[in-house]
């Protein structure tokens, strides 16, 4: 018995896969630049330097919406780990430099990333604004860290309330996890932070009352 169109099927299978694997080279490197890129702009955040970070971000975008057009025939790549986990960092940057100047958060559409991404790229943000409280509570500013503080605890109730099977959230439940020890970590910061503040007034008080 002659297969005689097997060698037809499998060159189109082969040229497929030559095709896959070209888009898949070019997945890869266009992810590891969108991730460089989205760490420099978080830099420049925690630098104040939003001039820079937001230069940084619409270079991320223009590579976020590349990696979406490459991979537009090929689904299980756009939909595979490292092209998400580059998404994912795209949305943490964003809602990080938003969130520290006290801008409202980027909407997903407008990132264009998928809900999964865009929830466990928020609670990746919690992390960078408890540094950014950190920073601000070792400048003696105690305003802005309760800024961060607030925002974060709105990203843990929200975040809590999202009861969906890891299937479909990407493992959101160990992002939640993670953002309630880093919440509960800045809360107890904070504190010590005010009542040291509270007892270096009372007693700068104190000696003015009584100096001679």
């Amino acid at each position: 018995m002659t297969l005689r169109n097997l060698e037809s099927i499998v060159e189109r299978i082969r040229a497929n896969f030559d095709a896959k694997n070209v888009a898949r080279d070019l997945a890869l490197a266009r992810s590891r630049e969108l991730i460089r890129h989205c760490a420099n702009a978080i830099r420049a955040a925690h630098r104040n330097d939003f001039a820079e970070a937001g230069q940084l971000l619409l270079t991320a975008q223009e590579l976020a919406a590349n990696l979406a057009a490459d991979l537009a025939d090929y689904p299980d790549l756009y939909y595979a780990g490292y092209s998400q986990d580059a998404l994912k960092e795209f949305a943490e940057a964003n809602i990080t430099v938003s969130l520290v100047q006290g801008h409202d958060l980027p909407e997903p559409e407008q990132l264009g990333v998928e809900y999964p991404a865009y929830l466990n790229g928020m609670g990746e943000a919690a992390g960078e604004l408890r540094r950014y409280a950190l920073d601000a509570l070792r400048n003696g500013d105690i305003t802005t860290a309760e800024k961060m503080l607030s925002a974060m605890d709105e990203i843990y109730d929200t975040l809590v309330t999202i009861d969906f099977p890891d299937a479909l959230t990407a493992g959101l439940r160990r992002t939640t996890d993670m953002v309630r020890g880093v919440l509960e970590r800045t809360r107890g910061d904070l504190t010590v932070a005010v009542r040291q503040q509270k007892l270096e007034e009372a007693l700068k008080d104190f000696e003015s009352r009584f100096s001679v």
